[in-house]
């Protein structure tokens, strides 16, 4: 089978469809936000240390910044190491995105008995599809029979009953099911040995914003003495980074209210989009600033939308942005 392409190597061309301009009075980018807001929709590249399980790392980080809402971009077992992507406070609302942006991992399988490399290099690359998983008996989730695509599956190295290989995937994919799959088709039994994310959605384990929670620690005791906001910015980044690889619509300054209220998009307040958007698709809703305002179900596709004058262009599933960032300029009805 080819390889389906991962999210992280999709190319996609901002397409305009008006022009217009945004009142600097109004909302900000996402990297000037003042201290407060910058940590309030912030978001940290952390790399899970073994041992403790993911909820653990991100009950310790939310107790190391002092926070009262904290999140996390996919469940690691307690020896699995990697990228865990962990969302503060408000960004909280967009950590179901990182579904959509696919993970990849970097896995030790261990053969319960011989097989040539080559049968094993031809097992993998039968896994390149879209294939059925039925969740583990220790695992967060219900254990219902459901589909997830491999983007790839990259024999690394073998040593004697050791296969070292690399998957991208779409997220919720339990790589010791996969192992023990790869096991039975090769009549021979696997499990899987060592795994470590390597990456989540946009973020990647050779990024330099990666950290670990000593930096996090560190980082943030410097920040307190210095109040130097240079420092924040060396482990927090805007929560706009995890949306990277969703695609965009780009909305005018007078449509942002509306949407924080929850009204869907229509066309006409459609500026820019990206290209490549077919309807039923995950989008993001961003500012002409590159603020995120909401994330949406795409009603049409980009021709549609750029092609058309009215319609509704997306239905609003979750709305990122607070009422009032931008003047409301829409109607609510008329008074009698």
């Amino acid at each position: 089978m080819p390889k389906t392409t991962p999210p992280w190597e999709i190319k996609r061309e901002l397409l305009v469809k008006t022009e217009d301009t945004t009142n600097p009075k109004f909302g900000c980018k996402p990297q000037e936000r003042p201290t407060e807001d910058y940590i309030r929709y912030g978001v940290i590249n952390l790399d899970k240390p073994a041992g403790p399980t993911s909820h653990e790392v991100a009950a310790w980080t939310k107790k190391i910044l002092h926070l009262t809402r904290i999140g996390h971009g996919g469940t690691l077992d307690p020896k699995v190491t990697g990228v865990l992507p962990i969302t503060l406070e408000d960004s909280t609302k967009i950590v179901q995105a990182l579904l959509y942006s696919g993970k990849e991992y970097v896995c030790i399988m261990k053969l319960h008995g011989d097989a040539e490399e080559w049968q094993v290099r031809k097992v993998l690359k039968e896994f390149e599809d879209e294939i059925y998983q039925r969740p583990p008996l220790r695992s967060s989730v219900k254990r219902q029979l459901r589909t997830r695509r491999i983007y790839y599956i990259d024999f690394l190295e073998m040593n004697g009953r050791n296969v070292l290989f690399k998957v991208g995937c779409e997220g919720g994919t339990y790589i010791r099911k996969l192992c023990y799959d790869i096991g039975e088709i090769l009549n021979c039994g696997a499990h899987m040995q060592e795994l470590r994310r390597t990456r989540a959605g946009p973020f990647s384990e050779n990024s330099p914003t990666k950290v670990t929670l000593h930096d996090v620690a560190y980082w943030f005791v410097e920040w307190q003495e210095t109040e130097d906001e240079r420092i924040l910015r060396k482990f927090i980044q805007p929560m706009e980074t995890a949306l990277e690889l969703i695609p965009k619509i780009i909305v005018r300054d007078s449509a942002v209210d509306a949407l924080c209220h929850g009204a869907n998009l229509t066309v006409p307040g459609v500026l820019s989009i990206e290209s490549g958007i077919t309807k039923g698709a995950i989008t993001v809703i961003e500012t002409l600033k590159g603020e995120a305002v909401a994330l949406a179900k795409a009603l049409l596709s980009t021709e549609e939308i750029l092609n058309l004058k009215h319609g509704t262009a997306a239905a609003l599933q979750r709305v990122v942005m607070p009422r009032g960032t931008y003047p409301k300029v829409w109607k609510s009805g008329n008074k009698e």
